[in-house]
């Protein structure tokens, strides 16, 4: 088997005083796709802010194409390749769409054109500045942003959240498109359940901060038993 691009190893993480995050274990091959889903409350954002290094790291060890990283500081993860978008968005209201991307570029083959082509909105609203676009289109600006580092492996925080129905279609159009043979890793923490397992080939189900079901995406979208008990069956708008 081929080297996974990210491994975690019995990672036990938190804030402060605070263990949040209990013995998680998993791996992530290079282009996969993995749902990370749960409760509110159970763990899900803690886990990406682990993977970014922003938490506090007990016990266990993160690796990145076999390297570990467990002590390699946030703007190091980014570079090697990992790029995340916050459930905050974080965009810059004071700079203009393109001026928010041009802040990031990296080389690679996510270039302004390519995110242009993603996001045509994007693109009509460039010269706007960041506190002027609507909150669909900052959610498109903050994954743009992330796409012009040119990542292998993106972290998506609840990207659909408080949507409009045609915006979450957009959105969901476009992480597809970046799925379809873009070299492109993605984990996502998503509330709608039944998108996150239509646009992912594996799931994990957090419980307390601890993994208490793993399964193929579509074998978990069936049982839902599984899903009621653990997470809360939560019907799409757009299904």
């Amino acid at each position: 088997m081929s080297e996974p691009l990210l491994s975690l190893k019995n990672v036990h993480a938190g804030y402060g005083d605070a263990l949040v995050l209990h013995d998680i274990s998993f791996d992530l091959p290079a282009n996969g796709s993995l749902a990370l889903l749960g409760r509110n409350g159970v763990g899900k954002s803690t886990l990406l802010l682990t993977i970014m290094g922003l938490t506090q790291m007990r016990s266990g060890t993160v690796a990145w194409r076999g390297r570990d990283i467990t002590r390699l500081a946030p703007n190091r993860r980014a570079r090697d390749g990992i790029g995340w978008v916050a459930q905050e968005r974080e965009i810059f209201p004071s700079l203009s769409v393109e001026e928010n991307l041009t802040t990031t570029a990296r080389p690679g083959d996510w270039t302004l054109e390519e995110v242009y082509r993603l996001f045509p909105r994007l693109h009509e609203r460039r010269r706007n500045m960041g506190n002027q676009l609507s909150g669909g289109e900052q959610q498109m600006l903050a994954i743009a942003r992330a796409l012009m580092t040119n990542p292998s492996l993106l972290l998506l925080d609840e990207p659909l959240e408080g949507l409009a129905p045609v915006i979450v279609d957009e959105l969901i159009a476009a992480i597809r498109q970046m799925l379809d043979g873009r070299g492109i890793a993605i984990i996502l923490v998503e509330q709608h359940t039944d998108i996150a397992l239509e646009l992912t080939t594996d799931a994990i189900v957090l419980e307390r901060g601890a993994i208490a079901h793993r399964a193929k995406s579509a074998e978990l979208s069936t049982d839902h038993a599984t899903l009621e008990r653990l997470v809360g069956l939560r019907v799409s708008g757009t299904a």
